[in-house]
């Protein structure tokens, strides 16, 4: 797979994946909840702020490194977790962790990814990964992903806790998305269904789904099986912040799963602030959702995350270009942050603060 020459921004890398692309699959990895409003509003919300520059600065020993529980960072960017990377390239998630790699980026793999758990380790020793969880109907089953994600090597586990039913992806829908035969979620290989286990008659929802949605208890239960730090993603309200902590919650994540489940929630960029006012530098915060150039990421800074996550971009430079795609769409974040932080005089990532987005006098 060859980037194509004209490749200098993630748009572009999306302008290809969407023609060549099949429609289905291209409805199934850009889908949205309901109408889209949210998933356009992530961007949206991002270009609506401006930036403020600073002129002679010292910059002679810019770093954009971070630290993220206790460990180094070339970049404060992590591959969010997205399932069934398979689906755009034969390689799957082993392409995208070895690209991740290559750049020094740390990759989030998914519970319903398309290559098991171990063999994503296998491809990228010494690079961190993250595991990210749905918690199973049977907790046996949910032990035993803890245990192969910790005898893996990962490093962290991230519990999604803002999607208990699935979003209503009408986009989906309608083009007729079904998983290609050979394209499953093999970590979950002889596990009971969601929606097996203690299914009542009634509602599909009230009395089907739900029945085995996770609650506060399950979030401390699950802090207390597992060594690793627990992570929540999908945190929008900063009313959540005080039982997370309680919880034992070792971050959160700013997140309203790329606009995929419950439509019009607010922007995640709009929401950070107000979680990271809640959690006062209790637990770090990250946060995803519509970043697509390195100012994104020093907006998302500015108004309080410590690192951010990056997930369709990544798929569409999987679909593009296999592991020099994601390699070169991850370099080109990258650059694009430095760029950012020169030209607003910010030296590292602590000097980036609320003062580096304008904010107009109002009359």
């Amino acid at each position: 797979m060859i980037v194509p020459p004209d490749t200098v921004s993630l748009s572009d890398y999306e302008r290809h994946f969407t023609d060549r692309v099949d429609p289905a699959t291209r409805a199934y990895i850009a889908g949205t909840g309901a109408d889209g409003i949210t998933q356009r509003a992530n961007r949206e919300a991002f270009d609506r702020l401006r930036l403020m520059p600073r002129a002679l600065r010292d910059l002679s020993n810019a770093s954009a490194r971070a630290t993220l529980l206790g460990e180094a960072m070339a970049y404060p960017i992590i591959v969010a977790p997205m399932a069934y990377h398979r689906l755009l390239h034969p390689d799957g998630e082993r392409a995208t962790a070895a690209a991740a790699a290559l750049t020094g980026t740390w990759m989030t793999v998914s519970t319903q990814a398309s290559v098991t758990l171990e063999e994503v380790a296998a491809t990228a020793p010494g690079n961190p990964l993250w595991f990210q969880l749905y918690l199973r109907p049977r907790p046996e089953d949910t032990l035993a992903l803890i245990r192969r994600a910790e005898d893996a090597g990962y490093r962290a586990l991230v519990l999604t806790v803002d999607a208990p039913v699935n979003g209503l992806r009408n986009m989906e829908q309608r083009a007729g998305f079904r998983l290609p035969e050979g394209i499953a979620p093999v970590n979950l290989a002889g596990m009971a269904p969601d929606e097996v286990v203690g299914r009542r008659p009634g509602s599909p929802v009230f009395q089907g789904m739900l029945q085995n949605a996770p609650t506060w208890d399950s979030v401390a239960w699950l802090c207390a099986q597992t060594r690793l730090p627990v992570l929540l993603k999908g945190i929008l309200n900063p009313e959540d912040v005080e039982p997370a902590v309680a919880a034992g919650a070792g971050g959160l994540i700013v997140s309203n799963h790329g606009g995929r489940t419950l439509d019009t929630l607010p922007a995640t960029i709009e929401a950070l602030p107000l979680v990271a006012a809640a959690a006062a530098g209790r637990l770090p915060i990250l946060m995803d959702g519509g970043i697509r150039r390195g100012t994104d990421i020093l907006k998302a800074i500015a108004l309080g995350a410590d690192v951010v996550m990056v997930g369709q971009p990544v798929l569409h430079a999987l679909a593009v270009g296999g592991v020099a795609g994601v390699a070169h769409a991850l370099t080109i974040l990258q650059t694009e942050l430095e760029v950012a932080m020169a030209l607003t005089g910010r030296a590292r990532l602590a000097d980036i603060d609320r003062s580096v987005i304008f904010d107009p006098p109002r009359s």
